[in-house]
Parts: C-alpha cells; sequence; structure tokens
C-alpha cells in the first residue's frame, strides 16, 4: 500500500512527512520553496550543522512566514518520523546518510551524484572510494517513470544531463543517432552557492566561459542513460557559464542515420513524450519561458547535415529540486505534477 492509498482510508488528511538533509544551499532552499505550497507535504526537519538552532528565514530570507523550524544536527534519528528524505548535499556526503535512512524504509531522493552511476564509474570518475554503495533508480522522470514508482532509493540526475538526455532520448530510442554534440550553457547557480573566483562577478561579468572542456563528469550520466536505448551512440559533450542567475539552454547537434522529415521528426518526439505533461513543444526556445518552474522546452530544427534540437530548463526546478519533488510524487503514488503545476516567471 502507497501513502495514497494509506490517506484514502483514514480520510484523506495525513500529509506526507518530510525532511531535507542540507538545507542551506540553492537546492536546498529551492526544496524548501517548492514544498511550502505541495498540498500533501509536511517539511518537519532540516539540517544544517552550521546553521544549527537558526529560523529557516535566517539563510532563506524569501521563505519568511512559510516556515517556523530551526535547522537541525543532520542526525538520523531527528529523521526516523519522515516518510521520505532529500538529501541535499555535496558529491561525496550522502553516502553518510543514504544507507542508514534506506534501512529505516525511508524513501530517499538523492541530489548528489553519489548514486548515479554504477560503483565503478562513480569511483573512477569522482576519484573516490564509494564506502556504501546501493542501486538506485536514475531519477530522470519522463525515462524511468515506472522504476521510480517502485523505488525506495532515487538518484536524481545533474542539470545538464537532465537537459541534454531529454533532447536525444527519442531519436536514441529508435536507434537513428549517428553522433550528438551537446553544447550547453547554465546560470552561474549551477556552481552551487559558495562564491569562487570562477563565479566572482568580475570574473564573469560579459563573459560566456566554457570550462572542463572535454572531461566534465557530467558527460557520463548522458552516455549512461543514451546507451540505454541506442548502445553505440557517440556523445560529445561542452559546458559553458554564463552570467545569469538560472537556466541551462542546450543545443544538440545530432547527426542521423538516414533522412527524416521535420514532420517524421516531430512524430518521434511527440510519440516518445506522449504522457509527459513537463514536456512542452515550441518554434523557438528561451530560457526565460522555463524559468522558475519544472518545464522543459524543446524545439526542433532540421538543417541539411543535422537536426537541432534547442532545449531549455531552469537547472534549479527541473535540474534539481523540482525533479526531485516530480520524482517524490511519482514513488509516494501521487499525480507528478502536484505542487509543480505553476506557469514560469516571465519576463
Amino acid at each position: 500500500m502507497d501513502l495514497k492509498d494509506f490517506r484514502l482510508r483514514v480520510g484523506g488528511d495525513m500529509l506526507i512527512k518530510a525532511g531535507i538533509i542540507g538545507g542551506t544551499g540553492y537546492t536546498g532552499g529551492e526544496l524548501l520553496r517548492l514544498l511550502a505550497l505541495h498540498p500533501e507535504v509536511e517539511v518537519i526537519a532540516v539540517s544544517s550543522r552550521k546553521e544549527k538552532g537558526n529560523k529557516i528565514h535566517a539563510v532563506h530570507p524569501h521563505l519568511r512566514g512559510f516556515y517556523d523550524i530551526e535547522f537541525v544536527e543532520p542526525e538520523i534519528e531527528i529523521f526516523s518520523e519522515c516518510d521520505v528524505v532529500f538529501t541535499a548535499v555535496p558529491h561525496g556526503e550522502a553516502m553518510r546518510y543514504v544507507p542508514e535512512l534506506y534501512e529505516m524504509g525511508i524513501k530517499v531522493i538523492d541530489l548528489s551524484a553519489d548514486y548515479r552511476l554504477s560503483r565503478e564509474k562513480y569511483e573512477e570518475v569522482y576519484g573516490k572510494k564509494h564506502e556504501a554503495y546501493i542501486e538506485a533508480v536514475y531519477g530522470l522522470t519522463e525515462i524511468h517513470r515506472e522504476e521510480i514508482r517502485k523505488a525506495k532509493l532515487v538518484s536524481n540526475p545533474g542539470c545538464y544531463p537532465t537537459c541534454a538526455i531529454l533532447a536525444a532520448a527519442p531519436l536514441a530510442d529508435v536507434e537513428l543517432v549517428e553522433r550528438v554534440i551537446f553544447d550547453s550553457k547554465s546560470g552561474i547557480s549551477g556552481a552551487g552557492a559558495m562564491p569562487t573566483d570562477f563565479t566572482h562577478y568580475p570574473n564573469l561579468h560579459e563573459s560566456i566561459v566554457p570550462y572542463k572542456i572535454t572531461e566534465h563528469r557530467h558527460y557520463y550520466e548522458m552516455e549512461q542513460e543514451l546507451r540505454r536505448f541506442q548502445e553505440d551512440i557517440r556523445i560529445s559533450f561542452t559546458p559553458q557559464v554564463f552570467p545569469g542567475s538560472r537556466g541551462i539552454l542546450t543545443n544538440a547537434h545530432i547527426f542521423l542515420r538516414g533522412e527524416l522529415s521535420r514532420d517524421e521528426l516531430m512524430g518521434i518526439y511527440e510519440n516518445f513524450y506522449r504522457d509527459c505533461y513537463f514536456i512542452r513543444f515550441q518554434e523557438s526556445v528561451r530560457l526565460s519561458h522555463v524559468r522558475g518552474s519544472n518545464f522543459v522546452d524543446i524545439s526542433i530544427h532540421k538543417g541539411e547535415d543535422r537536426i537541432v534540437v534547442v532545449s531549455a530548463i531552469d537547472n534549479l526546478v527541473k535540474g534539481a529540486s523540482g525533479q526531485a519533488v516530480q520524482n517524490m510524487n511519482v514513488m509516494l503514488g501521487l499525480d507528478e505534477k502536484t505542487g509543480l503545476d505553476f506557469p514560469p516567471l516571465f519576463p
């Protein structure tokens, strides 16, 4: 029996109890924002060693009036009454908490990279030993919805892979891709809340900066997921950061095996995403049209030598916390758009 069925038996007024381990960063704050208005959820515990004892609004002033709880230590016992816990901590930290929560029967959604890849690939890519590996469901909801529905542990995808994989998956599914080149640009919030030389305003202002040009860690998620559809797909990926707060825009240059008309291309995409509320097809794509929302906007353009699929997401919502809430909804038997069904901010 899932929580939805249980609530029906007890009169429909039981709220899902949620906890967040790591509530002070951008993803933790965005989870708090989204869950504040979720009709089925009550956040009962949010952790931060540094901010222990301080109110939520001391770190997130925009949430004043929405929460009256304090940050707590990240001790597992504090989260024992939760139905679901989000781990919004740095890579390498989630493995300290996830196994015990998992053994307690609490559903876990991890927003770090600790459970996105196989143990061997994780240790190779992240250069550290995985101390507590558990096989998780990769939480790209539009692709793994049925597995997520049965999962106890979901690993939320990276922001770049979410935007890129969704741009190419329909064509990989029918094994028509010779090669795909992902050219992606992200707002600076993707680098996290801690200031660095890289994110310092004068260093980024009026500039677009390529980084980790051929060796970004998110490449391996793209490879893992797209090769589930087409084993011989060839992938290249280059990330860049622009001086904006939010959003990822990806130009996917897809070289096909054979010719397809634009109508045939649209048919493939529309069929693949036929049950996906958050996928929207547009004539053209802008970051301002998805800002603050869980939508993925996609446009398809046919050229002489390739097609270009442009996709856009808000990196903190569909690229992180919004997708985590979407996954929670699926795991707990709710409509997946619950608490997320609102239009983007514009302009």
